[in-house]
């Protein structure tokens, strides 16, 4: 584990954090074509960073991960993206952003692409259990979704 800082997201973020979600999917999603990755990637940058509550890990005020949650008080969380940069993985990072995003919220959720088995245990190593399963991702396209939940606080 190496020393971060996390910090809120703002727009001056998002060409490093789509820099490090880059990164990540070219290292971790071996099912996506480059065509895959060019159209995920233009819908992160025109889209969903701006639909999201974004927070930032910073190491040497070089982002080295992100979170994008919704949800508000009082509903579930639902986390729409954890990337980590490659080289950060299995330092926390990822740990740390995840545990920042739930504090204080009853129910986590997240989905998770099935044929991409380090993001599902890593999930799973942190309480998650899975509740479903959708044959196509939230686009249409043929890539399964697992959803997952966790219960962080007491009933």
């Amino acid at each position: 584990m190496f020393p971060i800082t996390l910090v809120p997201g703002t727009a001056e973020h998002h060409p490093a954090v789509l820099g490090v979600w880059r990164r990540a999917v070219e290292a971790t999603h071996d099912f996506l074509s480059p065509a895959d990755i060019a159209g995920v990637e233009r819908a992160i940058r025109e889209v969903y960073l701006r639909a999201v509550r974004l927070t930032v890990a910073l190491r040497d005020d070089a982002p080295v991960g992100f979170v994008g949650v919704s949800g508000d008080p009082g509903e579930p969380l639902s986390i729409e993206m954890l990337f980590v940069d490659p080289d950060a993985h299995g330092r926390g990072v990822g740990t740390s952003l995840l545990e920042a995003a739930a504090d204080d919220h009853a129910e986590v959720l997240v989905d998770v692409n099935e044929q991409n088995p380090a993001a599902l245990g890593f999930y799973l190593s942190r309480g998650f259990t899975r509740v479903g399963r959708s044959d196509l991702d939230g686009e249409g396209n043929p890539f399964p979704l697992l959803h997952l939940r966790r219960d962080t606080l007491p009933a």
